[in-house]
């Protein structure tokens, strides 16, 4: 079949039965939405395309810049759909922590500028969070931007419910679940709003990682805010699944159905299982849930969570921990104390940009995700050294000084985090 533009490409993907034989739900057809079909490789093709098309002529017109806040798949798909027209994008994110996914984006030529702080999913409300740095960026250069804004921008959400939605009504009809992973939650209420319409009894089920966990491109537990587009009333329940199992689930989908799907679509996939597998029911029903990108760009993710795949030994690491994991504390006062003996190490786990900008003095700066690599390949630390971890408010370096203690090494948290250190009035130096 011949198209003249990619655009055309976007959409009308294929909605696969999958083998019963396999996930073993033996009064429920489920389905999968293979979005990872879409031309640039994720749901967020319809997004960006949808967002931007009504104003195209004129951003080219005016030669506009556009930026948006992303972690991959939609500065992935603007980029695409601006560089096609000479256009650029700039990216803003707290920071690409998929290797291949930064590739990507640095090949297709995407500006990314990584902010300090900022969630996977930014909360429009929070001052100083990454509206309001693009708020000040395009301020600062009147008229020479475009921004889309994934997170608030309504077409989002109608583009699902006027396209992807009715595909899956023309498809098979009525639905009865609906499973999406929530980041922007455009997907999941666009698609949801419009099967409730031919089911009311239709029930949405979000998918998010759990709390101290990360699964790229959706939400975690503590992200569940009601803000830009998500609106907790509108599912039926959300399931938190760990990137264990995500990946698990993603393997699975690969090998056993050929879908060869990402993280996000293997805990949605895992989740929707366990879930259909609690509510027996004589009657057969109907279960829809959304592969939204592909696998080859999470290998590196992959080996992380799962090294056994690839022929590798798999060792203790700060994930494993439970929730509510108990650690060594350290006070603002007795920290400024230890640090005042030069006897103890301080580690900040933020990122490179929010330790430029202000950390406590003294402190050196190993990334968390390094961090957790280092861990995984051997304490990095002196037998006998005191370590102590500060992380933005105290949770991350909890676990990680759990996870030390746990092995007889001398580590404590600093209570609190950064965010404490600074209230109780103490001084943070910049970085070079």
């Amino acid at each position: 079949m011949l198209y003249t533009d990619i655009t055309e490409l976007i959409g009308d993907t294929p909605l696969l039965l999958l083998d019963k034989r396999v996930h073993g739900l033996s009064n429920v057809d489920l389905y999968a939405k293979l979005e990872f079909l879409n031309p640039f490789g994720s749901v967020k093709d319809r997004v960006a395309w949808g967002m931007i098309r009504d104003d195209l002529a004129d951003i080219v017109e005016r030669g506009l810049t556009l930026i948006e806040a992303s972690s991959g798949n939609t500065a992935k798909a603007l980029q695409v759909l601006a560089g096609m027209r000479g256009l650029t994008l700039e990216v803003l994110t707290n920071r690409v922590k998929v290797p291949e996914v930064r590739d990507v984006l640095d090949v297709l030529g995407s500006k990314v500028q990584e902010l300090p702080g900022l969630s996977e999913c930014p909360d429009p409300t929070v001052p100083n969070d990454v509206f309001s740095t693009i708020e000040s960026i395009m301020a600062a250069s009147p008229g020479a931007y475009y921004h889309a804004s994934q997170y608030t921008n309504e077409k989002n959400v109608e583009t699902h419910y006027r396209d992807t939605g009715s595909e899956i009504f023309a498809d098979i009809g009525p639905v009865d679940f609906l499973f999406g992973g929530l980041g922007t939650t455009g997907s999941t209420r666009g698609i949801g709003t419009y099967l409730r319409e031919k089911n009311p009894a239709l029930k949405t089920i979000g998918v998010v990682s759990t709390k101290y966990d990360f699964i790229p491109g959706i939400r975690s537990a503590n992200e569940l805010w009601d803000v830009g587009l998500f609106d907790r009333g509108f599912y039926e329940k959300i399931v938190a699944v760990d990137s264990a199992d995500a990946v698990d689930g993603a393997v699975q989908l690969a090998r056993r159905y050929g879908v060869l799907a990402g993280p996000t679509s293997g805990a949605t996939y895992f989740a929707a299982v366990e879930h259909l597998r609690g509510e027996p029911s004589a009657e057969r029903r109907k279960a829809v849930l959304i592969v939204c990108d592909r696998l080859e760009w999470y290998l590196s993710y992959v080996r992380k969570r799962r090294p056994e795949i690839f022929g590798l030994a798999r060792r203790p690491s700060v994930r494993d921990l439970p929730p509510d994991v108990v650690a060594p504390e350290i006070g603002v006062d007795a920290l400024e104390q230890l640090l005042g003996s030069g006897n103890a190490m301080l580690v900040d786990t933020r990122g490179s940009m929010a330790y430029r900008i202000g950390h406590i003095p003294g402190a050196v700066n190993i990334r968390d995700d390094r961090l957790d690599d280092m861990l995984a390949d051997g304490v990095p630390f002196p037998p006998g050294l005191q370590v102590v971890f500060v992380c933005p408010i105290g949770e991350y370096s909890r676990r990680v000084a759990a996870f030390l203690s746990q092995q007889g090494h001398r580590a404590a948290s600093l209570t609190g985090g950064v965010v404490a250190w600074r209230d109780a009035g103490r001084k943070l130096e910049p970085g070079a």
